[in-house]
């Protein structure tokens, strides 16, 4: 609760006991002890909202919004009751209303540095801006103290980041504030170094390059303390602006003298060196060279420095890295350059050995040699590996076994090696026997490599774990490239054995999870994914690997709950980040601000987050929505509406991680920009489809009101009319994103083995779920046009009507037949798997349900006609009126949808019996790659795959078995 130590109030004691019960979670009870302070002292304020809280957490939402604009409305200014009502606003999401709190609390106590403050923070969370810098100033002419000024200062400058107008920032807001900042400097009450970075900030954003430059190499510049080398990075940044390389070149020389293992300065010595060349720079004939020092402006210079580091690093007991990467560094960039002088270093592979001769024990080798592997002429990366094997200590094998490393410090030169070899894509030429033998002697080495970890705690890592994600990869490009089935079940088993003794590795949870899910298994891939333990942002950046086949496999309460998981964390974004930037005010932290904020915008605009909110709302609507009204109170309590479209598709960010997996593969099969590019292509397009798919099915209900031709100048104003023309104009857009994705697949994108995992589309197309739901949508069209001009001229639309019914029962029925098939099947001692089969079904089922929901509409539609017509006829004493022949059509198509819908179901049921009788255990595994024990975790993974297809059949079931329910209640 609130922080209340401080607060002397005279009733303190009386709701120490509320707040007690508040803190403990006991929320009835604080309600109660609320009720009974209340009867004697009707008065108190606090105990009001506290009770408020209590109710809040009960669930009872619109009570406790009522008791707080009841203590609202008295402008309370003590201080329990402003910051309970500050927590309660907080908990209802509504952030606005504290402001108005503050508003009255400064009002009838205008000399409150603490209610001012509380005012600014209230601004803060809700994004005014304007009236932050107001808030700040009239905080400052209250307590004249500098941080308060200075909150002012930065208010302007969100209100320039903020500014639709780019001109408006440039010439209202930044130079305001910079005029602020001077006046202060000319008064000399600069006092902190948060003062100096924001003139710094100022300045830069004006692009006042020069002026900032001044400013951090002045007297305001020394106050730059608290980063290491703050100054300097500073002084760089604005060297680089203004393109003054002499200055960046010198200042990162004399900054790699000082620290000859800061990669950031190579790279911008590099950079300048190669400038001054180009610019065929020369210095001044007197004085110094630059502002910085001495400059290097020729290559025979840059290698002579490099040089000397080197020499310097080798008189070291332990010599750094930077030098021996550097010399590499320039050796790359004078090839790309054509120059001739590159022979000067040496040969690079002469040179990648040396490197690996020193540090190829440590785990950071692999990675430092992987950006320069491409110096290495390809007909030379055989002999190359044969190299550094020559040098590696490992025991003399006996005959017929393996050389092993006899410490850990050979097993990592020997791992890092086997990295470079796939790398340099040794194992991607040889045959299968041959990949089989490498799988082997991995594991061999795995195994070996586990006594070296014997004293590892559970959270650690074994040292030799990349030796068995190494032979999964193998396994992997045998499953994925040459469709060895036995090779994925392999994969699965190593994964699985290796976690138990590395039960914290994520890269075996991660792969164990990509590799369940292109199964079809997600029930074990939840267990793995909660077992990661992802943090904050990972939900966006990982949560993919999950969501993506979250619904698309069957298991809805799963689906759902991983659904729930990732929108909690994109909720609580805005909360969370409001918190973050209002502790960077208090605590000076200004450059950090607009990080925040471009940090919440990202968020809002994630790709996964409008993925994973539209998939959760379709979810939500398959499960619980089963019948018109059920789909109008769905619609409903989902605030959606078809004309609204809240995705920001011109901002949509693509935060998926794609390199997550470690990969080891070479740059040519390796994940691209332009696989990045079309994955995010293909996300997008699939998107929009789901998207307009969500608004049309809300708009079915909308249309469930309409008037007869009698009546049609209402049409027009009760909005019946307008809701047809956006069912219309959303149906068009949807053909629109169709043939998008159409094109899109016929491009045949083929993704790397671990790259980013295909959208569901190639399955809606290929099914025919695409061309199915894309009907009904139609249907609609032509049923509202049924309802609004009568049966009596509407021979043609009853025509019409009836021939959709056949062909969606004809969609439906061929549909089905792609769901036909076994999940799992023995072939030739083999378990195969076949989950395009259960993605089908599941596809089946949305359909359905969309049938039904335009099925019901169709019925709300005919049913008033059917009175009507059978009124008439007892009026008139007929003993028999013609019945429309839409009528027919439509019972005919409910009876033929019923046959089907059961013929599913049987179908199901006998899925289910074949998967139970299905005994793995009996199955011989024939394989001379696994030992026994590891056999055992073989029939563990399939045992997961059986049991969770099991599970998926039976959800899929259950839905269907609601839909033929409702299906029988279709009776016009």
């Amino acid at each position: 609760m609130a922080a209340r130590g401080h607060v002397q109030d005279p009733n303190d004691r009386r709701l120490r006991p509320i707040y007690d019960y508040l803190d403990n979670g006991n929320n009835k009870m604080a309600i109660q002890q609320a009720d009974k302070l209340l009867k004697k002292h009707k008065d108190l304020h606090c105990a009001k909202v506290l009770k408020a809280i209590g109710l809040q957490r009960t669930g009872k939402q619109d009570e406790a919004f009522a008791l707080a604009q009841e203590v609202t409305a008295l402008e309370p200014t003590d201080d329990n009751s402003l910051q309970a009502l500050t927590i309660l606003y907080r908990e209802m999401h509504r952030p606005e209303l504290v402001t108005k709190l503050y508003e009255a609390a400064v009002k009838k106590v205008p000399n409150s540095e603490e209610y001012h403050s509380h005012l600014f923070m209230a601004y803060a969370r809700v994004g005014e801006y304007k009236k932050m810098q107001q808030a700040g100033m009239a905080l400052y002419k209250i307590v004249p103290k500098n941080p308060y000024y200075f909150w002012s200062v930065m208010s302007l400058i969100m209100q320039s980041i903020s500014a639709q107008d780019e001109n408006l920032s440039k010439t209202m807001f930044l130079p305001l504030a910079e005029r602020m900042v001077e006046k202060m400097v000319k008064e000399d009450k600069i006092e902190a170094e948060a003062e100096v970075e924001l003139y710094y900030m100022i300045l830069e954003r004006l692009e006042k390059y020069q002026e900032a430059l001044d400013v951090v190499r002045g007297k305001l510049g020394e106050k730059l303390t608290s980063e290491l080398q703050s100054r300097e990075n500073k002084c760089m940044a604005m060297y680089k602006k203004l393109c003054k390389w002499p200055e960046c070149n010198a200042l990162s020389r004399r900054l790699l003298l000082k620290n000859s293992d800061d990669w950031q300065f190579y790279i911008i010595y590099f950079d300048s060196v190669f400038q001054l060349i180009d610019k065929s720079w020369t210095p001044p004939a007197e004085g110094e060279h630059s502002l910085e020092g001495e400059v290097h402006y020729s290559t025979e210079q840059a290698v002579k420095f490099v040089e000397e580091r080197i020499t310097e690093e080798a008189k070291r007991s332990r010599p750094l890295r930077g030098p021996y990467l550097a010399e590499l560094e320039l050796i790359r960039r004078l090839r790309h350059r054509g120059c001739s002088d590159e022979y000067k270093l040496g040969d690079p592979e002469e040179l990648m050995f040396q490197y690996f001769k020193k540090f190829g024990d440590k785990p950071c080798c692999f990675t430092d040699l992987k950006v320069f592997v491409d110096l290495l002429p390809s007909s030379q990366c055989a002999k190359f590996i044969g190299q550094l094997l020559g040098i590696i200590p490992l025991s003399a094998p006996a005959e017929g076994k393996l050389a092993l490393p006899a410490d850990i410090k050979a097993l990592q030169q020997h791992l890092c090696v086997v990295q470079l070899t796939r790398l340099l894509g040794l194992y991607h030429t040889i045959d299968k026997k041959q990949k089989l033998s490498v799988v082997r002697e991995l594991m061999l080495r795995y195994q070996h490599g586990l006594q070296f970890g014997k004293s590892c705690l559970k959270t650690e890592l074994q040292f030799s774990d990349y030796y068995c994600l190494l032979a999964v990869h193998l396994l992997l490009d045998m499953w994925l490239e040459a469709g060895e089935e036995m090779a994925v079940w392999q994969s699965l088993t190593l994964l699985e054995e290796g976690l138990t003794h590395s039960p914290s590795n994520a890269q075996f949870k991660l792969l164990l999870i990509r590799i369940y899910c292109m199964l079809g298994a997600f029930e074990p891939v939840v267990e793995l994914y909660s077992s990661l333990d992802a943090k904050h942002v990972q939900h966006d950046t990982i949560g993919y690997l999950l969501t993506r086949y979250a619904e698309s496999l069957g298991q809805y309460a799963a689906a759902s709950q991983s659904c729930n998981f990732a929108l909690r964390f994109f909720h609580s974004n805005q909360k969370d980040t409001s918190e973050y930037i209002i502790q960077a005010y208090k605590y000076g932290a200004f450059e950090k601000i607009p990080e925040f904020i471009a940090f919440r915008n990202r968020l809002n605009t994630s790709l996964h987050f409008a993925q994973v909110r539209t998939e959760r709302m379709l979810l939500d609507l398959l499960l619980e929505a089963n019948i018109s009204t059920s789909l109008e109170e769905s619609i409903k309590s989902m605030s959606l509406s078809p004309e609204e479209d809240d995705i920001p598709w011109k901002d949509l960010h693509d935060n998926r991680d794609l390199t997550v997996l470690f990969n080891w593969d070479p740059k040519d099969r390796d994940i691209s920009e332009e696989h990045r590019k079309q994955s995010l292509e293909e996300e997008t397009i699939w998107l929009q489809i789901r998207s307009l798919t969500l608004r049309l099915v809300s708009g079915l209900p909308t249309l469930s009101h309409t008037v007869h031709p009698k009546n049609s100048e209402k049409t027009a104003e009760n909005g019946v009319s307008s809701k047809i023309d956006t069912i219309r104009s959303l149906l068009q857009q949807l053909e629109t994103a169709v043939d998008s994705g159409k094109q899109f697949l016929e491009q045949k994108i083929q993704y790397p083995v671990l790259g980013p995992p295909p959208t569901r589309m190639a399955g809606f197309f290929s099914n025919g779920s695409c061309q199915c739901q894309t009907s009904l949508f139609y249907l609609v069209s032509d049923i509202y046009e049924l309802d609004t001009s009568g049966l009596e001229d509407s021979t043609e639309i009853q025509e019409r009507i009836g021939n959709s019914f056949k062909t969606l029962l004809e969609q439906l029925t061929d549909l089905f037949s792609k769901c036909k098939g076994d999940l799992m099947e023995v072939r030739d001692g083999i378990l195969k798997t076949h989950p395009n089969v259960l993605e089908n079904l599941v596809f089946f089922v949305e359909t359905m349900s969309i049938t039904l929901w335009v099925s019901s509409y169709c019925d709300s539609v005919l049913r008033p006609f059917k009175s009507s017509l059978q009124k008439r006829k007892k009026k008139k004493k007929e003993t028999s009126v013609v019945m429309p022949p839409v009528f027919t059509s439509f019972l005919d198509y409910v009876t033929e949808l019923q046959t089907l819908t059961s013929n599913v179901i049987d179908h199901i049921k006998g899925l289910e019996i074949i998967l139970t009788a299905l005994k793995l255990e009996e199955l011989s595994i024939d394989d001379t790659l696994l030992s026994q024990e590891e056999k055992k975790f073989t029939k563990t993974v399939q045992g997961k795959v059986q049991s969770s297809y099991q599970h998926s059949i039976q959800e899929i079931g259950e839905l269907l078995k609601k839909r033929l329910d409702t299906i029988k209640k279709l009776k016009i």
